[in-house]
């Protein structure tokens, strides 16, 4: 599912403030070419050919920070291949056949500076995925080049039945197995498509937009809100580069919050829940712990809570 993400925050008012591992080597495909060290600047377009290049941008290796570059298909094509059939992935209706590059391949390939290791996944409609390193290293995830053999033009329409095309980048993974669970919240599979940008970030920067506020912040029910915030709320409620800001914020946090946790409980008690930037919703069901964990960590960001005080 591409929009797989907390749509209800929006609808509240809530915008974020100042922002098992596998057995990955048995399951990449035996034909996959030796990683290569990088891609030639010279092969790096500045302007797009066409609608199937892939635009790149943040930090690669030998350009200046900021600059966006667009790559070939055929470009992509040359790069470490990896091909695996998948049966867990929302995007489908049954075991399917993908093949692309790895996301740490492409990352290297294209000379991510070391520092710049997240990769960050941008849709046609601006819809961001992001992928830490944790995450990475646990999921192994794939930009997807061909799903059963084929290119684009002949994948399968959005799972959701709007007939949506979902190229022309997609990402998948392997299989998913949640590396970790905070109260009712699992780690979750992030698998956009309609994937038209791709970025090398500073993941300390990225997500220094919404560490919290208060100074001693790190207990660890903030911790656990942040965590969760980072994963499920970031993706949707960001503008451009980072985080969109909310002056309604402070005032949902402010005080003791009872507004604010019920407005959360009601929300995420939905069985589903629509939002026009987000879609169709799952079921969230976050019990009161997950829930507290977010309300804890949101009233780092109030003017009203004392230092020291989340």
């Amino acid at each position: 599912m591409r929009r797989h993400c907390i749509g209800s925050l929006a609808a509240a008012g809530l915008l974020l403030a100042g922002g098992m591992a596998l057995d990955y080597a048995k399951q990449r495909d035996a034909t996959a070419i030796p990683a290569a060290r990088s891609v030639p600047v010279a092969k790096l377009q500045a302007a797009r050919q066409s609608s199937s290049d892939l635009e790149v941008g943040g930090e690669l290796a030998g350009l200046p920070p900021g600059v966006t570059r667009y790559i070939t298909r055929e470009d992509l094509l040359t790069l470490p291949q990896a091909t695996y059939t998948v049966s867990d992935d929302s995007n489908f209706t049954g075991p399917t056949k993908i093949s692309g590059v790895p996301l740490e391949d492409l990352a290297r390939s294209l000379g991510a500076a070391p520092q710049a290791a997240m990769v960050v996944a941008i849709c046609d409609d601006k819809y961001r995925a992001n992928y830490p390193r944790e995450y990475v290293a646990a999921h192994h995830p794939l930009l997807v080049l061909a799903v059963n053999g084929q290119p684009p033009s002949g994948w399968p329409k959005d799972s959701e039945g709007h007939g949506y095309d979902m190229g022309p980048y997609m990402i998948s993974h392997p299989i998913f197995k949640p590396s970790f669970k905070i109260f009712s919240h699992a780690d979750e599979p992030q698998v956009p498509w309609g994937v038209v940008r791709i970025e090398f970030r500073n993941e300390n920067t990225v997500f220094g937009a919404i560490l919290p506020r208060a100074r001693h912040a790190a207990t660890p029910l903030v911790k656990a809100g942040y965590r969760i915030a980072q994963q499920n709320c970031f993706r949707c409620h960001n503008m451009g580069r980072e985080v969109d800001r909310s002056p309604v914020l402070p005032g949902w946090c402010s005080r003791r919050g009872h507004g604010f946790a019920r407005i959360l409980r009601r929300l995420c008690a939905r069985p589903a829940i629509q939002e026009s930037s987000c879609g169709d919703a799952r079921q969230l069901g976050y019990d009161d712990a997950t829930i507290g964990a977010l309300i804890t960590y949101f009233r780092t960001f109030s003017p009203h809570a004392p230092e020291g005080k989340p």
